[in-house]
């Protein structure tokens, strides 16, 4: 039999009961102050972080195209031989040529191919803005439909500081330099000039002043080797799945630097400053000081290759720290299928970030700037992380489109093979577009699906330029889109908050002010900007310097350092108006009508 339980057993059972309901007690005791400390935490931590969507103030994206006047059609020249061209699409540039004060709305176009005949002459194609929400073709008048010439982006800088913006049209093969002649019509003289870019597959370009010596100079990105004689057989052997090929088939090419003479001419600095001695794959350009030394420097997305980073060395050369920088890769290490890029000072710290869109199945990445020449991939710390994995990013653009004081992220996609489901059923080929809240020191939420039925539109988006066109207080959006309309996105709401946008005009700095910084103070909010060159995918965005300002009704200042080192301080600066700002005299008279019908 068994023998009973001795009296020191039971006790032991007794001691063991008593010490579980009093560890039980202060357990339950524990988890009421933690819920209490957690309420009181969410109900003291900084109002920023605790936006829901959707976005404080409705903002809706429309598509005025139709009744617009705008009739323009990008031809994608797309064959079966799946020639490289046809994929990359083309760029979209905003350009007040008449100085009217409304931004104008240049499209690039393709061309025919030994292979492809299209049903009508191509060209690009101006239209002029009429600031009644129509625009007006008048590329014929202007002289700049670039016949022949097999488009990809566009640039717009006044290089020879007459006070009229000029036009840079790269393309396949060759590119073209439009000066305007400041009567509504445009000379070629890209002969005279020497930027032909002769032999090379230009796409994104940009005008900056390197070496400050007031007179804008000219960068160029190119792309690779192809042509119709190496158009090589990819995708598999089956009917409709040839696909384009992938850019690692192909050699690179070298980035373009050229210097400007000031007398209508550029000399070839390629080489001589370092910038064209690397092998390129060029894509996208954003020009920038990124580590605040006062000078530009020049940040390049490569697709599949390196991406470049380019610091100035104030001797007319620059030094390449692509690989010490950490933005040549993704943080895993990989070259990325780089394509579009922009800089801004996304958390506030006064410090340009970079940010480059990839295609489907890779990250969009986001690098943060450390302050020491170096940058870490914030590209899951800031919130963006996997959120587009299934999209083709192709262009973006840093904007504030809700004015509430902290950038934003456009995203424009669209996958580059026409026959992805094939491969991928998870992607298409016509993707909507992304926007990216910034909710305060760079931390993002996607907002895309709030801001209207013509914002999330699915499409093959190539090109994106930002303006106000209207000029309302809020950021719009023109998209050139492969093979078929563009979109026209006018912001609906945005206004709602306060605003401030600067026009600058340099004297003794180049005429457009590239390379000014701009800090804004308002209610103890600082805003750091730059007037930067390139930007985006093979397009060019309004030069004006746009800042959201929230519910502040009060700008306690403004500074602008030139890049000529004049250093302009404006107090009593009134918001909710466009500006026009002289390099040395402030604030003075500027036309930019608001658009009719708009209050």
């Amino acid at each position: 039999m068994n023998p009973a339980p001795s009296s020191l057993t039971g006790a032991r059972s007794l001691g063991a009961r008593a010490f579980c309901r009093a560890l039980h007690r202060r357990l339950i005791q524990g988890l009421w102050l933690l819920l209490a400390a957690s309420l009181l935490w969410l109900m003291l931590r900084p109002p920023r972080l605790l936006r829901a969507l959707p976005a404080g103030i409705p903002v809706r994206f429309t598509n005025v195209l139709r009744g617009s006047g705008i009739t323009f059609q990008q031809d994608a020249t797309a064959t079966d031989q799946k020639y490289y061209l046809e994929t990359m699409g083309t760029g979209v540039g905003w350009i007040d040529y008449d100085r009217d004060g409304l931004y104008d709305l240049y499209f690039v176009q393709s061309a025919a191919t030994d292979i492809y005949k299209p049903p009508h002459p191509l060209h690009s194609a101006l239209y002029h803005n009429n600031g009644d929400g129509t625009f007006t073709d008048v590329t014929a008048k202007a002289g700049v439909g670039a016949e022949g010439l097999y488009g990809q982006g566009v640039a717009v800088g006044d290089f020879d500081n007459d006070g009229y913006p000029d036009l840079y049209v790269t393309g396949y093969g060759r590119s073209i330099l439009y000066h305007n002649n400041g009567d509504g019509t445009f000379t070629d003289v890209t002969e005279k000039a020497g930027v032909a870019n002769q032999g090379n597959w230009g796409t994104s370009a940009g005008w900056f002043d390197y070496d400050k010596d007031g007179y804008l100079d000219l960068v160029v990105c190119n792309y690779i080797e192809w042509s119709p004689a190496n158009n090589i057989w990819c995708g598999e052997h089956k009917p409709g799945y040839r696909a384009y090929c992938h850019p690692d088939n192909y050699k690179g090419q070298h980035i373009k630097l050229y210097h400007n003479n000031h007398d209508g001419t550029f000399t070839d600095v390629s080489d001589k400053s370092g910038v064209g001695k690397p092998e390129a794959k060029g894509m996208g350009v954003v020009l920038a000081d990124f580590n605040n030394d006062g000078w530009p420097d020049i940040a390049i997305a490569n697709d599949t290759w390196p991406n470049f980073l380019f610091l100035n060395n104030h001797d007319g050369t620059f030094k390449d720290v692509s690989f010490i920088s950490g933005i040549a890769a993704s943080e895993d290490g990989k070259y990325e299928a780089g394509m579009g890029i922009d800089a801004a000072d996304v958390d506030g710290d006064g410090w340009l970030d970079l940010y480059v869109t990839h295609l489907d199945f890779e990250l969009n990445r986001l690098y943060h700037n450390n302050h020491d020449g170096t940058f870490d991939d914030a590209t899951y710390s800031s919130g963006l992380g996997n959120k587009a994995i299934f999209l083709s990013g192709v262009t973006m653009k840093f904007m504030d489109y809700d004015n509430d004081g902290w950038t934003d992220i456009c995203q424009v996609n669209g996958a580059m093979l026409d026959n992805i489901q094939l491969y991928h059923t998870e992607v298409t080929y016509e993707e909507p577009k992304l926007m990216f809240r910034n909710l305060g020191h760079g931390k993002f939420e996607k907002v895309s699906e709030h801001l209207g039925p013509d914002f999330m539109h699915p499409i093959a988006g190539r090109g994106l330029a930002v303006a106000d066109f209207d000029n309302d207080g809020d950021l719009d959006l023109a998209i050139n889109v492969r093979g078929g309309p563009p979109e026209l996105l006018r912001n609906d709401g945005g206004n709602a908050n306060h605003w401030l946008e600067v026009f600058l005009v340099g004297t003794k700095s180049n005429r457009d002010g590239v390379g000014s910084a701009l800090k804004l103070t308002a209610g103890g909010q600082i805003q750091v900007t730059q007037a930067k060159g390139g930007m985006g995918y093979m397009s060019a965005s309004d030069p004006r310097l746009h800042f959201g300002l929230g519910s502040q009704t009060k700008i306690d200042s403004l500074e602008i350092r030139w890049p000529s080192g004049a250093v302009d301080h404006l107090t009593n600066v009134p918001i909710d108006q466009i500006l026009t700002v002289k390099e040395g005299a402030g604030i003075v008279p500027g036309k930019f009508p608001r658009m009719a019908g708009k209050s």
